[in-house]
């Protein structure tokens, strides 16, 4: 492990936030409760919008309108993953990285986001051409494939770390 990673996640781990969720009774076990609904909140309307994207329901609703109902969920999901996976990890940071698995979440997590900014920022642009009658693009339907295979490879990897 990189020695900067290494030193920041000591930093985490011993940090009044490590210290807190590993020395308070239920605040562990809450916060994993709170990271799987978060999770819930996260990947169901993005795989949603995946399934649209590959046109399901395409006759239906536009793609834009899924969009706009679905991804808000997402971004909430996201926050709460983000905020709970990072109080979870400073309970034992040191242990979490050395586990087979980090480097697959945490890699996974990073297409992810890669996915996420190719499409929003190359690929969405162009939706008005295919919003409503037209089946969305390959690139949008490789761009859907490759967001519900890596959330899935996320939270796979993820109970792998817990184990």
């Amino acid at each position: 492990m990189p020695e900067l990673l290494s030193a920041w996640l000591m930093v985490l781990q011993d940090s009044a936030l490590g210290e807190t969720v590993r020395n308070a009774q239920y605040l562990y076990p809450a916060l994993e409760s709170i990271h799987i609904l978060g999770i819930a909140l996260l990947v169901g309307p993005a795989f949603t919008f995946d399934l649209r994207l590959l046109g399901t329901g395409h006759r239906i609703v536009p793609v834009t309108m899924a969009a706009r109902c679905l991804l808000p969920v997402s971004h909430i999901g996201l926050t709460i993953v983000a905020t709970t996976g990072i109080a979870l990890l400073s309970a034992q940071a040191t242990v979490v990285a050395a586990a087979e698995a980090a480097p697959w979440k945490f890699g996974l997590i990073a297409v992810a986001g890669i996915n996420v900014l190719v499409f929003h920022k190359g690929i969405y642009r162009t939706v008005a051409d295919w919003d409503v009658h037209a089946l969305p693009p390959l690139s949008a339907k490789v761009s859907a494939l490759v967001s519900a295979f890596v959330w899935a490879g996320v939270i796979v990897a993820g109970r792998f770390l817990a184990y």
